[in-house]
């Protein structure tokens, strides 16, 4: 059965040419289908310079857009027809499979929990995000959507993450390590302590904390942290990447011996910035709801969406969600009963901007 990816045409930075780039590459490039969730007159002026894309793509319409600067909860409950809350509508409704959002990182969130609800004794839902390392790719969660947290929470973010690499990197029975500022079980606050126990009485492969120094040295597969410390060392890696490309263009251009060098390395360079490129992960997988949600970078290329909707049909395909529910109930910790009874903060989730 051909999978519909539901994308939500208006959301993201670069306007929705862009978005409707990506969706066209990712038709041309698989058998998805792709449902552009938006204003009709603006989408079928951009389609109609594309009409080979026609009998692969159609239109919902959405007469609301939620900006970018918008309160998450304040935009889901007024804008009822917006592009984000109608994307999730389709899953909910049965005629999509997956959405893919580049637009507020909050709505996406909250639109998704509304619509879709959490997993079975899922807390609250985490973004994970995939880093490139010097060996394998790595799986960091939670990295905005939850800045407040409990050990519970970053446990089943350590499930949910497990589950996710297994399932698409096909890594057997991923390593667990907990971001803290040593790697000494009893480093770190009260609630990296606490997780730190919840993680070493389960059966998970866990193999204790690690530091920021560890996260590019690709020696563990999932880093477990609160969306605020995530959310934080996914933008330092991001400039930190710009940066340093920046340099080196600086750098090369300042000498003819220099500009000889970069010739002679220049496809070392290329490789360097693809291995960089946050295009080539598409988006950061929206973990623990009850369905399956991309949340893709603000200033996503067509590239970035075009990878974006890949990936959300390998989770549907790899049936990562029936696998973090099978993880969390074999975790030998999970009380489903307990988690069932979760406090009303636990019903709310925090973002990072």
């Amino acid at each position: 059965m051909t999978l519909r990816i539901a994308l939500d045409a208006m959301g993201g930075e670069r306007g929705p040419e862009e978005m409707v780039a990506g969706a066209i590459q990712a038709v041309d490039e698989s058998d998805l289908d792709v449902a552009l969730i938006g204003d009709e007159n603006i989408l079928n002026g951009i389609l109609h310079k594309y009409p080979q894309a026609f009998s692969r793509l159609n239109i919902v319409h959405a007469s609301q857009t939620v900006s970018m600067d918008e309160s998450p909860f304040e935009a889901i409950r007024k804008k009822k027809d917006s592009s984000i809350s109608k994307a999730f509508d389709q899953i909910k409704n049965g005629a999509a499979d997956a959405v893919v959002s580049a637009g507020n990182s909050g709505a996406t969130m909250a639109s998704a929990i509304k619509y879709l609800g959490r997993l079975e004794n899922i807390l609250r839902p985490g973004i994970a995000s995939i880093f490139p390392t010097l060996k394998k790719p790595l799986v960091m969660l939670d990295v905005g959507a939850n800045v407040d947290c409990r050990p519970q929470h970053l446990f089943q973010f350590g499930v949910m993450g497990a589950a996710f690499s297994n399932n698409l990197f096909n890594i057997q029975k991923p390593s667990i390590g907990l971001l803290s500022i040593g790697e000494e079980g009893g480093k770190g606050n009260v609630l990296v302590k606490s997780a730190h126990e919840l993680f070493r009485k389960s059966s998970l492969n866990f193999i204790g904390n690690v530091e920021g120094r560890d996260i590019f040295q690709g020696d563990v597969d999932v880093i477990v942290c609160d969306g605020f410390v995530g959310n934080v060392c996914l933008k330092v890696s991001e400039g930190l990447a710009e940066a340093i490309i920046s340099m080196l263009r600086t750098e090369m251009s300042k000498s003819l011996m220099a500009k000889t060098g970069y010739l002679l390395a220049k496809q070392a360079f290329a490789n360097f910035g693809k291995r960089v490129d946050y295009a080539e992960y598409g988006g950061a997988p929206l973990l623990g709801v009850n369905g399956t949600g991309i949340i893709c970078h603000g200033r996503s290329n067509a590239k970035a969406i075009k990878n974006a909707i890949r990936v959300a049909a390998e989770m549907i395909r790899s049936g990562v969600n029936s696998h973090i529910m099978q993880l969390l109930s074999d975790s030998g910790l999970v009380d489903g009963k307990e988690a069932n009874n979760g406090s009303d903060a636990d019903k709310k989730t925090g973002e990072a901007e």
